[in-house]
């Protein structure tokens, strides 16, 4: 496996404190606020240590695959989210069995896979159906090559037991990347923050850094059971390119009534994200997506404190957060076939 270069470290209670004190982890790393002009209105931000340069907002996958949106708008939003600035791009080997990596295969001809950067998740825990999956995904999405291939669904503790182990998933990720087929690895996950850690210490034990780690980060996230508070710094201070998932609830958040989508995509923008992923399933969402883009400056550390105090109450159940309390979400639960 690939060596480790620099030694994950623990991040200490006073590192911890300095670095999640306040209304905002941001405001310990301003500079990862600070972002470049892409070629159209989204701003470029660097995948942690990779030295890629990513939209600071992500199309997500699942919406464009929906069966309420016909394929060709799928591939006008993806074509024009593009055409924009928005250069990365979120996918699943299991959203709407095959059909949203089927359209963005179909969306990204005609020159567009140069301009993007393609990422795709894969559910399999055994070295034979990752690998699977992996080709399965290459085929849909019409590619030699995924710029980012994650882990999907790390929700359970002993996922990242079975993606270690010998015969594991890892071994046909690593296979993979030294034949081209991936550039980057890393995982996703939305039940609990111990299982991400969890994951990054048997990472760590088997000597393998990720590239990327994909979590819930929102308003309500950092009252409950908080990816923000405990695995985010791990990520900065690791120098890991961090994905923020889930920003508007999947969009149970913004049924609380305390915050409007731009709010949400602006306190994820906020945090040291080097991309927030946004589900789109109609040019009005996104316009709001673009616009956040565009609008986004790093936010006061009142402004931060008043979208926390709005949230608060909402938040300490985790009643907006259904993906962290309930398993309507786990697809991997629904199906465990994928698993292998």
């Amino acid at each position: 496996m690939r060596t480790v270069t620099k030694k994950r470290m623990a991040v200490t209670r006073r590192e911890f404190l300095e670095i999640a004190a306040g209304a905002s982890i941001a405001a310990a790393f301003p500079s990862l606020l600070f972002a470049e002009k892409a070629k159209g209105v989204v701003l470029l931000r660097t995948l942690g240590r990779t030295g890629e340069k990513v939209s600071a907002i992500g199309l997500g996958g699942y919406h464009i695959g929906d069966p309420k949106v016909t394929e060709s708008d799928s591939i006008s939003i993806i074509r024009k989210a593009i055409d924009n600035g928005i250069n990365f791009l979120d996918n699943c080997w299991d959203y709407n069995d095959g059909q949203s990596e089927i359209r963005m295969g179909k969306a990204l001809r005609d020159g567009y896979r140069q301009k993007a950067f393609l990422m795709t998740k894969i559910d399999g825990r055994t070295k034979q159906s990752a690998a699977s999956q992996i080709n399965e995904s290459l085929r849909r999405l019409q590619t030699d090559h995924i710029d980012l291939m994650q882990f999907h669904e790390v929700i359970r503790l002993e996922d990242p037991d079975r993606i270690f182990a010998a015969g594991g998933a890892i071994e046909a990720m690593l296979e993979a990347k030294q034949a081209g087929k991936i550039r980057y690895i890393g995982f996703t996950g939305h039940k609990d923050p111990m299982v991400h850690l969890r994951m990054l210490d048997t990472a760590a034990a088997h000597k393998f850094r990720f590239d990327t780690v994909q979590m819930p980060l929102n308003v309500m996230d950092a009252h409950f059971r908080s990816f923000e508070h405990q695995v985010l710094p791990l990520l900065v201070k690791d120098e890991i390119g961090v994905l923020g998932m889930k920003s508007m609830g999947d969009p149970f958040i913004l049924q609380s009534k305390t915050v409007t989508p731009i709010e949400c995509l602006h306190y994820a923008m906020n945090l040291p994200t080097s991309v927030v992923i946004t589900g789109i399933d109609s040019m009005k969402i996104l316009d709001q997506a673009i616009e956040a883009a565009q609008t986004f400056k790093p936010l006061s550390s009142g402004y931060v404190a008043d979208l926390l105090g709005r949230t608060a109450k909402a938040a300490a159940t985790g009643n907006y957060e259904l993906f962290k309390t309930n398993n309507r979400f786990d697809g991997t639960a629904h199906n465990p076939q994928w698993l292998g």
